[in-house]
């Protein structure tokens, strides 16, 4: 009876203050919400509090999901918050009537999950997404995602991950979105309004959480988890900049990174998740550690023993503890010792609660979880065509020796080889979440559902993708023999690029660039088509190939999409979001690197190497396309810029082939010389065009001073009078040039 009476005040209290649909400014300007928010919590227990800012896993068995037995105890006792990896509509409906049924105060649960590429529709890795450089899909991806995942009734995903990376030994490139600040924070921006919409309550927008804050793209030897050490000014002039877009877009939480950072983990980093986060950019969500990082401040040196971790975590700025189980076992005990204050635990509380609110939870706790939406809004055809269309986009066509693709509809035979030419299991990638790879479409079956009987298909898988068997060569060389072109497909295991996955050689595994050059010595037209999670060193392959597509790893839709771009039923698009090292012992590589005192030149004693090109393989912004097109010079509204003027920059491009073709006009601007040395080049602008053939179309970008701008040798965000170099084209390194003076 006791307990009856307290749900039923506590709901009287919920709704006393809901006195219709609030206008949302950002998080905490409703007063309404607050006020519901203030009258749950002067209910709570300590204990009760201490519960909201716990996140435990779920698991998943051949049976399905299930919860660990004391996970189950500890939900029933009100000391557990939010669940993450517990999805469909039927298994988030149990745990959630635990929460609100079976508690004191029946505060529902949280349900989050990675929803990073896609729910059950799976799109391309997020490296590839970038690659489509088109925010608008980009966008649509995300709210497609949101929508299959909140029909099997999640609330909150662990994306957009926005970690800025330059070396491509790091498995978790293939979840980043590259090299280029700008670039990942427009990335950033639209994925966040994609999964949260304008309105959290709407049953298809779900929280976004932006990660890893921060730097953790920047390990050193690119091995994962591993320390970072940079300057102050590479933090923010390169890592800062796509959580600060997120933070401005309205992302409602932020996942601390497992690095640390200027000597201190980043859970445990007051500098970074109070001065920064809150402090400079007024950030009012809720701050999540990943997994276990609490913990881990231990080994890292950092923390005596998991009760002190806690203890550098809640007074650092984290809100919620994931799976460390550190806030579960030790915050009251701290509490009692003085050492954490219950206002602090308060506020972390008050601003899960108020994620809770906006979600619509504590009006109807089970509105996310609906067997018939689940049914009608999983893996649609709408879903399935999007997912081909965005597929196609992020292919980027790095080589077209004598214009062999497209190939012809009428194309008599074809070999069809390698490890992943007919591969369901890898064709969505990492990160694929609750994606069903039986329901992947493989390249040779692309193939087959594009040419029917018209084209005979000589398959053979030739090796596996990482180990040293060679016995397949032969049956792939006597299949090569019977056909006119080569279609090589080769490349990674899904799980040989993502977490944990971090790779010191990076070339092509096993025996499979012996499998290609042994193909190449029948002096065929070989498409070499490449599957993974990263750049990988291919100069021998660029070398003897007729063709080349990145593919990365594309999804659901993976066979049908690469077909479209063989048989030419779509022009390829997609540019580079990273630059692709020769050798790896280039890297790091990346385009917007520092000139240095020597720059490279003929004589003996300047920057560079005895056996490689300083330059990339493939550099940033590259990708061709079955057309060609033809920029103008670039026109200026003025050669001068006062700081409170707007720059006008003009560039004619014209499509000179013969079909349709989509081109990314790329702005770049290099300051000649600031009070802190300057980048040689940096991306500020790019829009995606369309021309038919011999359509020209003026590209305009407006620049004012805070595209110039950056973070000086005394951390203030401030543009700088001087000389700049303005260059626009189609790649990093292919582009037309003009020149302003920026004033006082």
């Amino acid at each position: 009876m006791k307990r009856q009476i307290l749900v039923l005040l506590a709901a009287t209290l919920f709704t006393a203050c809901n006195l219709g649909e609030p206008a949302r400014e950002g998080w905490f300007t409703d007063e309404r919400t607050a006020e519901r928010v203030d009258s749950l919590m002067q209910l709570m227990t300590l204990e009760e509090k201490i519960g909201q800012m716990v996140l435990f896993t779920s698991d998943m068995d051949v049976t399905g999901p299930f919860m660990r037995d004391h996970y189950v105890e500890s939900i029933e006792n009100g000391m557990v918050g939010a669940i993450f990896n517990a999805y469909t509509a039927e298994y988030t409906r149990e745990l959630q009537r635990i929460a609100v049924e079976e508690t004191r105060l029946g505060i529902p649960l949280l349900f989050g999950y990675d929803v990073v590429h896609g729910h059950r529709t799976i799109f391309p890795i997020p490296l590839g997404e970038t690659a489509t450089w088109d925010m608008e899909a980009i966008e649509q991806s995300a709210r497609i995602a949101a929508e299959e995942a909140t029909a099997e009734g999640l609330h909150w995903t662990f994306s957009p991950m926005i970690d800025v990376t330059r070396d491509p030994r790091w498995g978790r490139i293939a979840e980043s979105s590259g090299e280029d600040p700008f670039l990942t924070a427009e990335v950033a921006r639209a994925k966040v309004r994609g999964y949260q919409g304008d309105d959290l309550t709407a049953l298809n927008t779900m929280l976004a959480t932006a990660k890893h804050f921060v730097a953790y793209g920047e390990p050193q030897a690119g091995r994962d988890y591993h320390t970072v050490d940079i300057s102050e000014i590479t933090l923010r002039n390169i890592f800062l900049p796509p959580f600060k877009a997120t933070v401005e877009e309205g992302a409602a939480t932020i996942m601390t990174a497992f690095n640390e950072l200027f000597g201190v983990p980043a859970s445990g980093s007051e500098y970074l998740l109070t001065q920064i986060l809150r402090d400079e950019w007024n950030f009012n969500g809720f701050v999540v550690t990943d997994y276990t990082s609490i913990n881990e401040m231990v080994p890292h040196g950092f923390a005596r023993d998991d009760k002190h971790a806690g203890e550098l975590a809640l007074n650092a700025g984290v809100d919620m503890d994931m799976q460390g189980a550190v806030f579960h076992d030790y915050l009251e005990e701290l509490v009692e010792e003085g050492k954490v204050s219950e206002a602090v635990i308060d506020q972390a509380v008050r601003r899960i609660l108020t994620m809770k609110f906006e979600l619509g939870l504590f009006d109807d706790p089970y509105r996310y979880s609906d067997p018939q939406r689940q049914e009608e809004l999983v893996m649609t055809e709408e879903n399935l065509e999007f997912a081909r269309d965005f597929s196609r986009k992020a292919i980027v066509l790095l080589k077209n020796e004598d214009d062999v693709l497209p190939l012809s509809d009428d194309i008599g035979s074809i070999a069809l080889i390698g490890p992943l030419a007919d591969n369901q299991r890898e064709m969505i990638g990492s990160w694929s979440a609750a994606g069903d790879y039986t329901q992947s479409v493989t390249l040779r079956q692309g193939i087959e559902n594009r040419q029917g009987n018209r084209t005979r298909i000589h398959y053979a898988r030739g090796a596996n993708i990482d180990d040293d068997d060679k016995t397949g060569f032969g049956e792939a060389i006597a299949a090569a023999r019977q056909a006119e072109v080569i279609v090589l497909a080769i490349g990674e295991y899904a799980l040989q690029s993502g977490e944990a996955a971090s790779r010191a050689d990076i070339s092509l595994p096993g025996v499979q660039e012996e499998l290609f050059l042994e193909l190449a010595k029948l002096n065929k037209p070989i498409v070499v088509v490449l599957m993974k999670g990263r750049p990988l060193t291919l100069e021998r392959v660029d070398e003897k190939a007729s063709a080349i597509l990145e593919t990365w790893f594309l999804g659901t839709t993976t066979g049908d999409a690469i077909a479209d771009v063989l048989f030419g039923d779509y022009n390829p698009s997609g540019k580079l979001p990273v630059s692709y090292p020769r050798h790896v012992g280039q890297i790091p590589i990346f385009y917007n690197h520092k000139n240095t005192g020597r720059p490279k030149t003929e004589f003996k004693f300047t920057s560079k190497y005895l056996d490689v090109p300083n330059s990339p393989l493939y550099p940033f912004g590259y990708g061709l396309s079955y057309t060609t097109f033809d920029y103008s010079e670039v026109q200026l509204s003025s050669d001068e810029m006062a700081m409170d003027d707007v720059l006008e920059v003009m560039v004619t491009v014209t499509n000179t082939g013969d079909r349709f073709g989509e081109e990314v006009v790329q702005l770049y601007i290099r300051q000649l010389v600031g009070s802190i040395t300057r980048p040689v080049r940096q991306l500020k602008g790019f829009e995606k065009i369309g021309l038919e053939p011999g359509e020209s179309k003026e590209v305009r970008f407006e620049l004012t001073w805070e595209d110039l701008a950056f973070y000086n040798a005394d951390n203030e965000f401030a543009a700088e009078p001087g000389d700049f170099h303005l260059f626009i084209g189609t790649n990093v390194e292919d582009t037309q040039k003009a020149a302003f003076v920026l004033r006082e």
